[in-house]
């Protein structure tokens, strides 16, 4: 079995866009020890107070699977292991397991800790025999190992033998800075094994993209222990990816690892920890990555809808995931059909509405319009091609301003609509605090007074694409709009010269959208006193 130790509390959060609060912490230690994680590292508790409060708050968590852990390094040179104040931080932490790492590589000897090579020994044999005296279970991480076997083979191992001899439960060997490539680790690892019997972990930074690979391979040469962090988090380039490598070992490599059922939740435990990070998710990272299993080309999509072995390396669902299918330019019949199928429509590939609407996507993907993050206009045009779509408003006009009297005053923007409902024209003014904040505000506040449901729509995002960057200030753009009402999230894009034509375009299939979906839930859409006067 394959035991995986998370260093996404400590680790990860030395990436440069990454704090966590110890409430963070907390949240996502619940979160991993749920998914199954055997090891939680929650941070050096000799070198921040912030570290220090997770492990007194982490005494409270119910864990039911994951053992915490509290990161340190090896004691000061000539000085008594039980006077070195970052080691009885670490007893003070009253972890069940102690990280502690030393140096392998005789250059950070001699540069970093300026100490003999003898020394450094004593201190590795010293600190890991203290924390097994007061029973910790002890991981010992040999810093730069891969670098040091490299430049000094002999003295590397003699590092990781004082481990060894001290006690330490596992021997973690650390590729440090990221430049290993996976026949080195083969073959280093290889080598190892003849000096030491103690089980082996492996710890890899992705310098040069291959942390996840190096990690496998260690797996491969019968490493049971292997760390890394969720979504790949971490210094530089980042730590092993574990959201890769563990379904890689339990999928791929059929070894024991995390159970099948708790794999499931691998998309989810990766969508959490991003949010928490108050990260964007990478939407291209394998396996739980939202274009992971995304299908754009009308000869995949048709291979796919027949048999998803065709260009699925495994069922998305193992992982937590699911299929996708875009539309775009390069889409065929069978995208359409798949899309209609998704949004409960049913349409045969034979269909005239199926050649209609491919055409027209094609012209206007031509324009700059782009459906695949924005489906809710997609389905608009579906449906408008089926004639299943009626239309919630009429414009009959809008005007939005924007002023500034003096340099160094805000600007203001002001929007003044006026639509038509079935109760008749309605007419109104917002200010925002940019011109189409005051459009969105103007619109709602027109509408929401006959269609009470719109107040839970809010606008979470917002983006403009230049399509013509040539053009300079009379470019095309695409706007692309994400809104929620709490229970869906859905995008809408708009397309034109003019950012507030874009950007209105968006909004109107966004409202729509919403109150379209809400009148096939069987909701009532429309507010009750006013549809009795009418």
């Amino acid at each position: 079995m394959v035991k995986i130790y998370d260093t996404t509390l400590r680790d990860g959060t030395q990436a440069e866009e990454i704090s966590f609060s110890s409430t963070d912490k907390l949240l996502i230690a619940e979160k991993l020890d749920e998914f199954g994680i055997h090891y939680i590292e929650g941070g050096w508790p000799g070198s921040n107070p912030k570290d220090m409060e997770f492990f007194e708050l982490a005494k409270r968590l119910n864990l039911k699977n994951a053992k915490i852990s509290a990161f340190g390094s090896t004691r000061r040179a000539n000085m008594p292991v039980e006077k070195d104040a970052n080691v009885i931080a670490l007893l003070k932490a009253e972890t069940p397991v102690v990280a502690i790492f030393g140096k392998s590589w005789d250059l950070h000897v001699k540069d970093a800790l300026k100490c003999s090579l003898d020394e450094n020994l004593k201190m590795i044999y010293d600190t890991v025999s203290f924390m097994k005296e007061h029973d910790r279970e002890v991981i010992y991480d040999a810093e730069h190992f891969f670098d040091g076997y490299k430049r000094n083979p002999e003295y590397a191992i003699k590092t990781i033998k004082a481990a060894e001899e001290a006690g330490a439960d596992v021997i973690c060997l650390c590729d440090t800075n990221g430049g290993c490539l996976p026949f080195e680790v083969e073959e280093i690892i290889e080598e190892v094994k003849k000096h030491i019997s103690a089980p082996l972990g492996i710890h890899c930074h992705n310098d040069t993209e291959c942390a996840v690979a190096n990690s496998i391979m260690a797996v491969k040469c019968g490493v049971v222990h292997v760390q890394g962090t969720i979504n790949g988090f971490g210094e530089r380039c980042g730590n092993a990816n574990l959201c890769s490598i563990i379904p890689n070992i339990v999928l791929k490599m059929g070894i024991e690892c995390i159970p099948l059922e708790k794999l499931r939740g691998l998309t989810n435990l990766s969508r959490f920890v991003y949010e928490i990070a108050n990260i964007k998710p990478w939407p291209h990272q394998p396996y739980v990555g939202k274009s992971a299993f995304a299908h754009k080309g009308g000869v995949h999509v048709s291979a796919v809808m027949r048999n998803p072995e065709t260009y699925e390396h495994i069922r998305p669902e193992l992982v937590g995931n699911r299929q996708r299918v875009l539309v775009s330019d390069l889409s065929g019949r069978s995208n359409i059909v798949y899309k209609a199928k998704e949004f409960g429509l049913d349409l045969d590939s034979k269909d005239p509405v199926v050649q209609e609407v491919l055409e027209q996507l094609k012209v206007l993907e031509h324009q700059g319009y782009q459906f695949e993050g924005a489906e809710a206009s997609f389905e608009i045009l579906i449906k408008k091609a089926m004639k299943k779509f009626k239309p919630y408003f009429d414009l009959r006009g809008f005007r939005v301003m924007v002023e500034k009297r003096r340099r160094e005053d805000e600007p203001l923007s002001e929007a003044t609509i006026k639509v038509e409902t079935p109760l008749g024209k309605q007419y109104t003014v917002a200010e925002g605090n940019g011109p189409v904040n005051a459009l969105d505000k103007a619109l709602r506040k027109a509408l929401e007074e006959f269609y009470p449901n719109l107040s839970e729509v809010q606008l979470v995002d917002y983006k403009v694409r230049i399509l013509d960057e040539y053009a300079g200030t009379s470019a095309k753009v695409r706007v692309l709009i994400e809104s929620t009402d709490g229970k869906r999230r859905w995008g809408t894009v708009g397309v034109h010269e003019n950012v507030i034509e874009a950007s209105w375009q968006a909004l109107v299939d966004s409202i729509e959208y919403k109150l379209m979906k809400d009148e096939e839930e069987g909701r009532e859409i429309v507010n009750k006193d006013l549809k009795d006067k009418s």
